[in-house]
């Protein structure tokens, strides 16, 4: 009796393990495929975290040690200048991956700040612990590749239209590309996001569906 009870606890242990690690075994399953050892291996090198609402995950000066997948809530990774004003990075809600990607890579002091906008949970994987990841698994170079040129794509697409849109048109594709976002940040870090202040955004806001800006 006592040894079925066992089994049942450690059945029960390891059911909770991998359902806790689902979503991120789905978003990896989304560009190539695991077995149950590479799995295991994987699920080993990752650090799970709890987050209040505004804690820092990533400061800048910080060595940029860990890429973060969000398990749960919402992360924006941000600058500031020297006269102390914020600019928004990026975003990052459930399933999604966020870093200062280049001194991830580099290994050097961080240039963003990353913080929970939300209580939030993630997981980290450190970059000594993702080289040794591409020598024992080298399938998750092509995973990590796919990230990286979408994240690439995804910047690069963002500065056109910095360059080339107004502020009114450049809000509407963020509605359109990101509702997901949208429902989990503020306005002011929309603003932030698309460069403009606060106030701008609202009259944006209160104009929508009038005649354009000038």
């Amino acid at each position: 009796m006592l040894y079925s009870k066992i089994c049942c606890f450690i059945s029960y242990g390891y059911l909770s393990l991998v359902m806790t690690h689902d979503l991120i075994l789905q978003n990896i399953s989304k560009h190539i495929s695991l077995n149950k050892e590479e799995t295991d291996y994987f699920v080993s090198l990752l650090r799970f975290k709890k987050l209040g609402k505004k804690e820092i995950v990533l400061q800048e000066g910080q060595l940029c040690r860990d890429i973060s997948f969000v398990h749960a809530g919402t992360l924006r990774a941000y600058y500031i200048d020297k006269a102390g004003k914020e600019s928004t990075i990026m975003f990052a809600v459930t399933d999604w991956w966020i870093t200062d990607m280049y001194c991830f890579i580099n290994q050097r002091p961080a240039m963003l700040n990353v913080e929970a906008i939300q209580d939030s949970s993630i997981f980290q994987l450190a970059k000594t612990d993702l080289d040794t990841l591409y020598t024992n698994v080298p399938k998750f170079e092509r995973f990590f590749r796919i990230i990286m040129q979408n994240a690439y794509i995804r910047e690069q697409l963002r500065v056109i239209e910095n360059l080339s849109l107004t502020a009114e048109e450049r809000y509407h594709n963020f509605l359109v590309k990101y509702p997901q976002v949208v429902k989990q940040v503020t306005q002011k870090q929309i603003a932030s996001y698309l460069g403009i202040t606060p106030e701008f955004l609202s009259i944006i806001r209160a104009n929508k569906g009038k005649k354009p800006i000038s």
